[in-house]
């Protein structure tokens, strides 16, 4: 009985001084919870402004025209000569301050230090060809002056190369891989097009935290300028095979590794429609474009568009789908045309001589959207 009452004084002893001690702490608490409930308003603000912008549409939209673009210049180091049209010589800039609007929402302006705070600790990486490779430098370009000089650099390892944001731990990277499965040569130099084979290119792929894919244009080159020159499934070999099927079987090899290999906890995924080109008339239907098409009279699904959706319809991997294609195609002015090389002032006597490059885009421009969606889409 005597021992019962001794351990009952104890348990009453503590309860008091537990008491006191919370009543010590209650005012930092108290000063925590203001904190806390302050960044649960910023918090429910984020959220609610993000579940408003998954119910936007951001296919359908206008482009207009805003003063307070671009959001960098030119001047981003880390832009490739075939992309700085102002410094080649173009004589408009207006290409670089048309903002999509989509009907019924805004999409937010980029904020490189919010979208890194986001992005500390991971890696971002962008699979696919030179369209790929020029929405990469956009998002560099898109960051890079936020950071230090001495807290950024960029790293090359095989096909890839990778902008390092130090302080941030975060890496945005460039994956080389324009068919996603591998081109590889065989006997005679000949270029064999493997539809079933893509470890060679996904073993960079793993690891990433977000993947970017695109993967079009050097399905659909012509006869002439062909990508391949044989195209291999299993033993089997083709010398004539319809690209957009050769384009799908591609895919399909693409999406088992992506259902088979990523965990969605752990990495997001996004396949980014293709690009639209303005090549007809051998390359000259962007030259001296100066501001967007207002709409399409006979709008033009591409036939890669609709096997892309076929194939991400059937993955069991949760893959986000990114369709910029509506909206770009009503960007012809945004391309370099002759000012993917420096034309000097004599040159531009004789701008017939120049080629006209009616596939990439000038920078800043038409890629600073993709990016700003994916920046919400993210």
């Amino acid at each position: 009985m005597a021992k019962n009452s001794f351990l009952l004084h104890i348990l009453l002893f503590f309860v008091v001084i537990l008491s006191l001690f919370y009543g010590i702490l209650s005012q930092y608490e108290l000063e925590e919870l203001t904190w806390l409930d302050d960044k649960d308003d910023e918090i429910s603000m984020f959220h609610s402004q993000h579940s408003s912008m998954r119910k936007c549409d951001f296919t359908s939209g206008k482009w207009v025209f805003d003063q307070s673009y671009p959001l960098y210049d030119s001047s981003c180091p880390y832009l490739s000569t075939a992309v700085t049209c102002t410094k080649n010589g173009r004589p408009d800039s207006d290409y670089e301050k048309w903002r999509w609007k989509p009907h019924g929402c805004e999409i937010p302006r980029f904020n490189a230090l919010e979208f890194l705070g986001r992005m500390r600790k991971k890696r971002i990486m962008l699979v696919g060809d030179s369209i790929m490779r020029n929405q990469w430098e956009s998002l560099v370009c898109l960051i890079q002056s936020v950071i230090p000089m001495a807290r950024k650099t960029v790293t090359y390892v095989g096909p890839t190369m990778a902008f390092h944001a130090m302080d941030f731990e975060t890496t945005i990277e460039f994956c080389w891989a324009p068919f996603l499965v591998e081109l590889k040569k065989g006997p005679e130099n000949k270029r064999i097009l493997h539809l079933d084979m893509i470890e060679e290119n996904a073993k960079y792929w793993r690891g990433a935290d977000v993947l970017v894919f695109d993967s079009a244009h050097w399905w659909t080159h012509s006869d002439k300028y062909s990508s391949w020159d044989l195209i291999m499934e299993g033993n089997s070999f083709y010398r004539n095979m319809n690209p957009m099927v050769a384009y799908e079987k591609g895919l399909m090899t693409w999406a088992k590794w992506i259902d088979l290999n990523l965990d969605p906890r752990k990495t997001r995924v996004f396949f980014r429609s293709m690009s639209p080109r303005h090549n007809r008339e051998n390359g000259w239907k962007c030259f001296n474009q100066r501001e967007p098409l207002e709409f399409f009279s006979h709008p033009h699904v591409p036939e890669p568009l609709l096997v892309l959706k076929e194939v991400l319809r059937g993955m069991s991997f949760p893959v986000s789908f990114q369709d910029i294609t509506t909206m770009t195609a009503l960007r012809r002015d945004g391309h370099p045309s002759v000012y993917s090389k420096f034309v000097s002032q004599t040159g531009k006597q004789h701008l017939g001589d120049y080629k006209s490059d009616c596939s990439h885009w000038c920078l800043p421009g038409v890629p600073d959207t993709w990016n700003e969606m994916l920046n919400v889409m993210l």
